[in-house]
């Protein structure tokens, strides 16, 4: 992939987002971070406490001759809830924030495009922020690809990600990678 773009986007629990993100076609890296704080270099102890302000997020690397930037926002908006405020089912506080943090004026448009599309299936409910770009910290190494090796043995990741995973390969099929 010679041209490649990237995303920030954060939906809830950045193991469940990651786990959905390494699926889709034209999904080069996926990784799991810290967004939207105010703390340089946070652990993941010090966002869960929910005092940072950050959320926990994901930065994707991708090809936007495969996929485009306003397909992969609504590939984030239908596998997560956007309707919860500040939440994804039992992960409660603002790190679970649903957010997408554009790079530039044209992902902001492309943003805005994509609440008013899911509003649309959602009646008017979706809650989604669009926040400013802002620095991001990768999280730590434990948390990359985390579904492909603890997460399987994690009783939270065995109840929450597969889910996300069907709604991923039902809704849109053919942003799925094969063989996945």
């Amino acid at each position: 992939m010679s041209n490649t773009q990237q995303a920030i986007i954060a939906g809830g629990c950045f193991w469940c987002t990651e786990a959905v993100f390494r699926d889709v076609v034209g999904v080069s890296e996926v990784e799991s971070g810290y967004v939207g704080g105010t703390v340089e270099n946070p652990t993941y102890k010090q966002v869960c406490s929910g005092t940072t302000g950050h959320a926990e997020g994901i930065r994707v690397t991708f090809d936007p001759e495969v996929i485009s930037y306003a397909e992969m926002l609504d590939v984030f908006l239908g596998t997560h809830d956007p309707t919860q405020l500040n939440r994804q089912g039992n992960d409660v506080g603002t790190q679970y924030r649903s957010a997408i943090f554009p790079l530039d004026d044209t992902q902001r448009a492309e943003a805005e495009a994509a609440i008013a599309r899911a509003n649309e299936d959602h009646g008017g409910k979706v809650v989604t922020t669009i926040e400013a770009p802002v620095k991001w910290f990768p999280a730590e190494d434990y948390h990359q690809e985390y579904w492909e090796g603890e997460g399987q043995r994690n009783p939270y990741c065995q109840a929450t990600i597969p889910p996300k995973l069907l709604k991923l390969r039902k809704s849109f099929q053919n942003k799925v990678k094969q063989g996945v």
